[in-house]
């Protein structure tokens, strides 16, 4: 017995990766469909040693079908999800659109798991923002032990998060500055990305805040615990995949560094890298293709009561994405539909 799977947004980035990551986790599957956009009908994706022929997403009858991992944005989702959902087959969604919705749980499985369990309301799940899911991974087991009251969070988000025009511009752009005559212009960024930084991921808002950042704030909250204060920036950095994040945190209750240490090490999900010393570390390019949250330079923070910092790492197109989905598929299975 398996599960009847569609992965909607097959030819991108994260559905590819979910596609490698239902294959990798020998996820229980008795038939499986791949869906595009009528433009990219046709294309051929790759499961295990199969290939496989995208169908056209709006012909799409999703009646008899268990499970529909999304991979689109939020305006395919707003017309495909609900019929799919209305059709007996339960959405795991990735894009934003349903993250805030009351009657839709937001979940990563090591945080709060049980919360799947709420999908029989819309027959939709959320996946988070991928820096938010990595975030909460690390800050759970802390919260368990000490409270969180408060995080300060500076990412450094992969141009991968954007997609693949993204991921072209930064190549692109890179051949250019040693190529004359071969410059490319900034078109998916608001400003050259190649050898730079821009302090701006998505709309801003009112506060001048952008929602990326705001995104952080409040999926936490949802995810995590509504009584944490919580404020972010978010940085595009010229880095193909993997997100890395600096997170001070405040604590209602004194832990030391090494027993975090201690705890983040017996996590589930996490694999903590901290050794102080040169490479004594993970950055982005150790952890692409990892399933792990990477954790490393855990040190208390003196200039705050109960103050820690430190400094996480992990493969957005991953566990920011992909893996997530297909681990709340897991849980699904384990808990509810009990198929596989």
């Amino acid at each position: 017995m398996g599960y009847k799977v569609v992965v909607v947004g097959a030819t991108g980035n994260v559905g590819r990766e979910m596609l490698n990551i239902l294959d990798e986790r020998a996820f229980p599957i008795e038939e499986i469909a791949v869906l595009a956009s009528r433009r990219s009908l046709g294309t051929e994706v790759s499961f295990g040693d199969r290939t496989l022929k995208t169908q056209d997403l709006a012909a799409f009858d999703f009646t008899g079908w268990d499970i529909a991992l999304f991979a689109v944005g939020s305006e395919a989702t707003k017309e495909y999800a609900p019929k799919a959902a209305s059709q007996g087959c339960v959405v795991i969604d990735n894009s934003s659109l349903y993250r805030m919705d009351p009657d839709v749980p937001l979940v990563v499985p090591e945080v709060n798991a049980d919360a799947v369990m709420g999908y029989t309301k819309k027959n939709i799940i959320a996946n988070p923002n991928c820096s938010t899911a990595q975030m909460v991974v690390a800050l759970k087991p802390l919260h368990d032990r000490a409270r969180i009251k408060r995080v300060v969070v500076s990412t450094y988000q992969s141009v991968s998060g954007t997609g693949k025009d993204a991921i072209d511009e930064l190549w692109n752009q890179t051949k250019g500055m040693y190529v004359p005559g071969q410059e490319v212009e900034p078109s998916v960024y608001p400003r050259q990305i190649a050898f730079n930084v821009i302090p701006h991921i998505d709309v801003f808002m009112e506060d001048g805040g952008t929602k990326e950042e705001w995104k952080m704030m409040v999926e936490t909250k949802k995810i995590l615990d509504p009584a944490i204060k919580l404020t972010a920036t978010c940085v595009r950095v010229p880095v193909f995949v993997g997100h890395a994040e600096s997170i001070n945190i405040e604590f209602e209750e004194f832990l030391d560094e090494d027993e975090a240490r201690d705890i983040l090490r017996e996590a589930p999900g996490i694999l903590v890298i901290d050794k102080r010393e040169p490479g004594g570390y993970v950055t982005p390019v150790e952890c692409v293709g990892d399933y792990a949250t990477f954790i490393s330079r855990i040190r208390q923070d003196g200039t705050v009561e109960n103050g820690l910092n430190l400094w996480c790492v992990s493969d957005n197109l991953r566990k920011g994405a992909a893996l997530n989905a297909v681990q709340i598929a897991e849980v699904l299975g384990q808990k509810a539909l009990k198929k596989g």
